[in-house]
C-alpha cells in the first residue's frame, strides 16, 4: 500500500510570501458563485452589474463575520494569541458567522438600492451553496473540519482515493472526513435549488428551501464532528438536540464534545430549519401573491404573475 502523505497547505511561495491552498478554493468558490448569480440575475431581468456591486460588501463581510463568530466561541486561546485573530488563512471560519454577515450587509445594500432582498436571495442561494460545497475542500487541505477517529479499512469501504483517505490520516489516526459528508450534500441541495426554478414558486422560497436544506444536512453532520464549538446550555435543549440526532446512532457514533453540551452550529441549524419552515407556510397562509416564471425544459418561462 503507497502512502502519499499529507498535503501541503501552501500551494506556491514567492520568498516570505505564501499562497495557500485554502485560500485559492475559497476564493475560486466565490467567484464562480458570483458567476452564476449574475447569469440568473439577467435572465429575471435584474442587473447584474448591482450583484457584483453587492458582492463588494458581502464578501468581505461574510469573512468577517465568519471569523469574528469564531473568534467569539473560542476566546480563551485568542485572548492568549490576538495575533493568530486575523489569520484565516489557518481556517477557522464558522460558515454562520459567514451567512449572519452576508446577510446583514446585503440586506442594507438592497434597501439602499430600493430592491427586494428576497428576490435577491432566491437568485444567490444556488450560489452559496455550491460556494458551501467547493469551500469545504479548503478545510480538507487544512485537515480540520474532521469527524471521530475511524479505521482506515472503514474509509476504504467508503470507496475513496488513496490521496483523499491520506489527507484523513492526522498524528498516527484516520478521521471521519465529514468534509466531503457536507460538501457531497451541499452539491446535492444545489441540484435540488437549480430544479426548484421549475416549479411554480413564491418569492424567497429559494432561499428559505436553501435554509431548510443546508440546515438538516448541518445539523446532523455536526453530530460526527471533534472540533465543534459549543457552550454550557439547558438538560432539556440538550436531551432535545441528541433525541433528534439519536437515528445517527444506528450507523456512527458522535463525535466528542469539548466546552460545552450543546453544539453552536446544530443549535443554529434547527433555529434556521425552523425559519425557513415557518416562513414558506406563513406565506402561503397569508397567501403572499408574489411568484416567478416557471422555467420549462428548454429553459423558456411559462406566464405568470411576477411581482
Amino acid at each position: 500500500m503507497y502512502y502519499l502523505g499529507a498535503i501541503d497547505p501552501v500551494a506556491l511561495s514567492f520568498g516570505p510570501i505564501k499562497i495557500y491552498w485554502y485560500g485559492i478554493i475559497m476564493g475560486s468558490a466565490a467567484l464562480l458563485g458570483l458567476w452564476l448569480a449574475v447569469r440568473e440575475a439577467n435572465r429575471r431581468g435584474v442587473d447584474g452589474e448591482m450583484i457584483i456591486d453587492m458582492m463588494i460588501w458581502v464578501i468581505p463581510s461574510a469573512i468577517v463575520g465568519a471569523r469574528l463568530y469564531y473568534v467569539l466561541f473560542q476566546w480563551d486561546y485568542y485572548i492568549l494569541n490576538p495575533s493568530s485573530i486575523i489569520a484565516v488563512w489557518e481556517g477557522g471560519l464558522a460558515i454562520h458567522g459567514g451567512l449572519i454577515g452576508a446577510f446583514i450587509a446585503g440586506y442594507i445594500f438592497l434597501r439602499k438600492k430600493k430592491q427586494s432582498f428576497l428576490l435577491l436571495a432566491d437568485i444567490i442561494a444556488p450560489s452559496i451553496i455550491l460556494g458551501q460545497a467547493i469551500g469545504r475542500w479548503g478545510n480538507f487541505i487544512n485537515q480540520e473540519a474532521h469527524g471521530g477517529e475511524v479505521s482506515r479499512s472503514f474509509l476504504e469501504g467508503l470507496y475513496l482515493p488513496n490521496w483523499l483517505i491520506d489527507q484523513m490520516s492526522i498524528q498516527g489516526a484516520y478521521y471521519h472526513p465529514t468534509f466531503l459528508y457536507e460538501s457531497i450534500w451541499n452539491l446535492i441541495g444545489f441540484a435540488l435549488l437549480i430544479g426548484l426554478r421549475f416549479v411554480h414558486l413564491r418569492r424567497g422560497e429559494i432561499f428559505f428551501s436553501y435554509l431548510i436544506w443546508y440546515s438538516l444536512g448541518r445539523f446532523f453532520i455536526e453530530g460526527l464532528r471533534t472540533d465543534s464549538l459549543a457552550f454550557h446550555g439547558p438538560e432539556w435543549l440538550e436531551s432535545l438536540i441528541t433525541f433528534i440526532w439519536s437515528p445517527m446512532t444506528l450507523f456512527f457514533e458522535p463525535g466528542m464534545l469539548e466546552g460545552g453540551n450543546i453544539r453552536i452550529a446544530q443549535l443554529m441549524s434547527l433555529l434556521l430549519v425552523l425559519v425557513g419552515l415557518g416562513s414558506i407556510v406563513w406565506r402561503r397562509f397569508k397567501k403572499v401573491s408574489e411568484t416567478y416564471p416557471r422555467l420549462v425544459a428548454t429553459g423558456t418561462e411559462v406566464n405568470s404573475k411576477e411581482a
